[in-house]
């Protein structure tokens, strides 16, 4: 029977990563769960157990029910019925098929029921579920908005919504507006508060919403009168039990059509209030969207890989002048490059996951007792390195989405502009990874400095420091070479002391630095298990070589006053 999981021999390559013992043993706090649920792991080789046999589970159910049910759910696709958004009835089974299953609020403690999954099994369930059918991972993965409710709510109100979440009910994140896009200071939408009732009630109108009529809501309103800034926005949780939300539309998508997105407005809608008030979007929406930007990162990995294998299999099948398609050095090339931008991007993927849990289960415990100063400097060392790596794997995993699903059209031919073939649909649900939970440039805002201030230079000092066999030493010269080409650039930019000609080049710099990174991952990957990434080594280090040169003859040839040429006129 297949199985999207077992068929995808890296996942326990890289659940089997060093780092994981740590990771667990932290999150484990010892072990002590094992006391008070049957469920818990007595130890480190119990609880690799569990994440095995549950993602076998997701990759049953990916493989059985969600992606059968994919081309229906495009067709198909949610509609408003009586006011409220209706699923399509294949996307009800999925649900349904995962929540049997026990698979929602898979990342919360047990206290609220749920498995207490670290981010690395939690993430290969997103990208299981994302090579089944990308739309159904947008209404999916919205129960991770339940970790900023468990991170910053109050403990009544966790006890509210948590165990709702793991149970199976919807969440959503409501921070656009018609006005508002990614520019969230703009948020305008009205939070009052009402201290005779001791009630805070949400007026306005939030736009671009996925799975807009949920159960649970997370909203970025405006709490403080005479405010335009975001020391005005505070977060809330909204109920759709208590009512006072209407679905004006849901928008007609290009692409993920399973996934309602929604024009919502509040009318006078109850709401409690989460943490403290004008932290909304300086500290919440930032806990949330790099939350959520993994989760895109897996959603892109997941379309790559289900990309790839499409192209493959098509090319196999495929004869033209007398010989399969996948004979020819053009065609050859093109599957080589999709699986080594695969490969590369889940290696980066769960890279960042593993700093992400590090730094987040120090940070939780911090809340618990007092950190040693190893533990302290530990926890710093890694929340700099998500901080860094969590845009930069967003952005590069989904722009190589979306040169994979045009890629693996291309392989089809004309056969691939049908929507007989699964690719059309793969192409379409590509394109909004490069522009949701921040575009491709917002990314890279994200990631510059840290760039200019050597995060990812010392990084990758120490993936330079890691041993490799014999038979690869001439990638990791290559890498050599590469790198400091790399810091040649940050070199020649940043001494120019200009804001505006490192805004110019900063993409380059980061796609630079994200080709170095992502090439050290694969050659530490291809000397563990050779089989597995030895190829995608060998063609990603050296295409990664080639883009870097084509920055460097562009960056050092280039100078301030060329930027001229690039500005529109405006007379």
């Amino acid at each position: 029977m297949p199985n999207f999981y077992n068929d995808t021999p890296q996942f326990k390559h890289y659940l089997s990563h060093p780092l994981m013992k740590r990771i667990v043993e932290l999150k484990e706090r010892g072990y002590a769960d094992k006391d008070v649920y049957d469920y818990a792991p007595m130890d480190f080789e119990d609880a690799m157990d569990s994440y095995d046999k549950v993602l076998e589970v997701v990759g049953e159910i990916c493989a059985q029910i969600i992606e059968p049910n994919a081309e229906a759910v495009d067709h198909e696709g949610p509609y408003i019925k009586d006011g409220r958004v209706a699923y399509a009835a294949p996307t009800q089974e999925n649900l349904d098929a995962l929540n049997k299953a026990e698979m929602m609020g898979m990342a919360f403690p047990r206290k609220y029921g749920g498995l207490n999954f670290p981010m690395v099994p939690y993430m290969i369930s997103a990208d299981i579920v994302s090579r089944a059918d990308a739309s159904f991972q947008n209404i999916w993965m919205l129960q991770d908005c339940g970790e900023t409710i468990y991170e910053f709510a109050t403990e009544e109100q966790k006890d509210k919504y948590l165990p709702r979440v793991a149970k199976g009910e919807t969440m959503s994140m409501d921070l656009t507006e018609p006005d508002a896009g990614s520019d969230l200071q703009a948020v305008m939408l009205k939070a009052t508060y009402n201290e005779k009732e001791d009630q805070w009630y949400l007026d306005g109108v939030k736009r671009f919403i996925t799975n807009g009529d949920a159960d649970i809501h997370l909203v970025l309103a405006r709490s403080e009168e005479g405010t335009k800034d975001a020391r005005g926005l505070s977060m809330f949780i909204y109920d759709k039990q208590e009512g006072g939300v209407s679905i004006r539309r849901i928008e007609n998508k290009m692409g993920i059509k399973g996934a309602p997105t929604c024009e919502i407005v509040f009318k006078h809608a109850k709401a409690e209030l989460v943490g403290a008030r004008r932290m909304g979007l300086i500290k919440y929406v930032m806990s949330l969207m790099n939350g959520a930007r993994l989760g895109i990162m897996a959603q892109s990995v997941g379309i790559s890989e289900a990309a790839c294998r499409e192209a493959f299999e098509y090319a196999k099948e495929r004869r033209q002048f007398g010989k399969p398609i996948i004979e020819m050095p053009p065609v050859y090339e093109m599957l080589a490059n999709m699986r080594a931008k695969t490969d590369a991007t889940r290696a980066l993927l769960y890279e960042t996951c593993r700093f992400v849990d590090m730094y987040k289960v120090l940070e939780d415990i911090s809340k618990e007792r007092k950190l040693t100063p190893e533990e302290r400097k530990e926890m710093k060392y890694y929340s700099r390195l998500a901080d860094a790596f969590t845009p930069l794997g967003k952005a590069m995993s989904s722009e190589y989405a979306n040169q994979n699903a045009y890629d693996a059209v291309q392989v089809h031919g004309g056969s691939g502009y049908m929507k007989d073939y699964k690719c059309e649909r793969l192409y379409r649900d590509a394109r909004i990874t490069n522009i949701y939970e921040g575009t491709t440039q917002l990314q890279v805002i994200a990631a510059i400095r840290h760039v200019t201030t050597g995060t990812f230079m010392q990084r990758i000092r120490e993936y330079e420091a890691m041993p490799v066999s014999p038979e690869l030493e001439p990638l990791k010269r290559i890498l050599s070479t590469t790198a400091q080409r790399f810091e040649k650039l940050v070199e020649v930019v940043t001494e120019a002391k200009d804001s505006e000609y490192l805004d110019f080049h900063a993409r380059r710099l980061v796609e630079s630095a994200g080709h170095v990174v992502m090439g050290h991952l694969l050659l530490q990957d291809a000397n563990e298990k050779p089989e597995l990434f030895r190829r995608s080594a060998e063609v990603y280090i050296h295409y990664g070589q080639i883009e870097v040169v084509k920055n460097h003859n562009f960056i050092t040839k280039s100078r301030i006053e060329d930027l001229g040429y690039y500005k529109p006129d405006l007379g």
